[in-house]
């Protein structure tokens, strides 16, 4: 189906069991390294951080050539998404955008409850740069990679744009019925957008996918909060729930990306959505990846959602196979070095006991 990755089907057999929950006999793994007979890209130079954000042409081609160098292993997929930051659906609302060296962000645009609005507008220059973009991506890629969903986070994340984080948690005790109306309406606005790149990545033969690689011959997507480690779970559960509940039932499979220690409290309520299928946990800068939260992953087994988990080494690798069974993990593996070392961690993996 794509040549870049030719067992495509079986990979994707894996990954659906992943999102399903079903007993397998290994996890769904993301391995990769570079190929011996990688060539190299000549880098551009950019006057500013925006000119590389913005040059389509050359991050298309950029990424074609990383793709092309890069061998896909066991569930690894060949993807590239068209990023334009974390904050991008915002700053279509009107919010100042930056672009920085790594990343994007957006300043508030939302001051007054009263008079100004933040809508959505898919005609903003920023949304006709990501049509664009993504419509060249897919012209590129056609039998060859995947093209993925740029990242989009509506809901408490989009608010907390519109009015910084700060403001938004008073927000929430002064207006909160402001507060709960522009969620209402700003999904709205968000799903349009969101069922309309769907409809394109899959009228040009693409499973759905984004930032974090995980297919789906439907569609899919990552519901997030992370404005919610501000928060008690009692907010939680009465302002952002609700939004997250109706996007995982918008969604054909999703993984909610849960970030950090303060937003860890809000796992219990999250565990509670049946729609929802799985967790990828993100412990926060600095802290152990995996074999410090065995007791967080087993608590989203228990409740049978699967979780994507990322083993640092080869000794994180074997306490989970001591710990755990093989369904309902996604593995995403340490970098690898070369064909050999990936192989290695692949045959110890196939070794996985799917009796415990």
């Amino acid at each position: 189906m794509f040549v870049y990755k030719p067992d495509y089907e079986q990979a994707q057999q894996r990954i659906n069991a992943f999102w399903n929950h079903e007993e397998t006999d290994r996890p769904a793994v993301f391995i990769t390294h570079q190929k011996q007979n990688a060539t190299p890209f000549a880098k551009k130079q950019h006057k500013a951080h925006e000119d590389y954000w913005l040059d389509m042409e050359y991050r298309v081609a950029e990424a074609e050539r990383r793709i092309r160098n890069t061998a896909y292993l066991a569930e690894s997929m060949p993807v590239f998404y068209p990023n334009m930051g974390p904050s991008i659906l915002s700053a279509f609302a009107g919010c100042p955008h930056t672009f920085g060296a790594d990343t994007a962000w957006a300043d508030p645009c939302l001051f007054n409850w009263e008079t100004e609005t933040a809508i959505i507008d898919p005609n903003h220059p920023l949304a006709k740069k990501l049509k664009d973009f993504t419509k060249l991506a897919l012209e590129t890629a056609k039998g060859k990679f995947i093209v993925g969903l740029t990242d989009l986070h509506p809901g408490g994340d989009h608010l907390a744009a519109l009015r910084g984080s700060e403001t938004l948690a008073i927000d929430l005790m002064e207006y909160p019925e402001q507060v709960k109306a522009k969620l209402t309406t700003s999904y709205d606005e968000y799903y349009a957008l969101f069922d309309y790149y769907v409809a394109m990545l899959k009228n040009a033969g693409m499973p759905i996918t984004t930032w974090l690689p995980l297919t789906s011959d439907t569609n899919m997507y990552i519901p997030s909060n992370d404005f919610s480690c501000m928060i008690s779970t009692a907010m939680f559960e009465e302002f952002f729930l609700p939004g997250i509940i109706a996007e995982c039932r918008h969604y054909d499979k999703s993984i909610y990306h849960l970030d950090g220690p303060d937003a860890l409290r809000h796992l219990p309520s999250l565990l509670e959505i049946p729609e929802l299928n799985a967790i990828q946990w993100m412990p926060g800068a600095g802290n152990d990846m995996c074999v410090s939260w065995f007791n967080v992953f087993k608590e989203i087994l228990a409740a049978g959602k699967s979780v994507f988990v990322y083993p640092q080494n080869i000794n994180d690798l074997k306490l989970l196979m001591e710990n755990f069974p093989a369904h309902g993990l996604c593995l995403q593996i340490w970098s690898m070095s070369n064909q050999d070392e990936a192989e290695a961690v692949l045959k110890l993996i196939n070794k996985w006991n799917t009796k415990r």
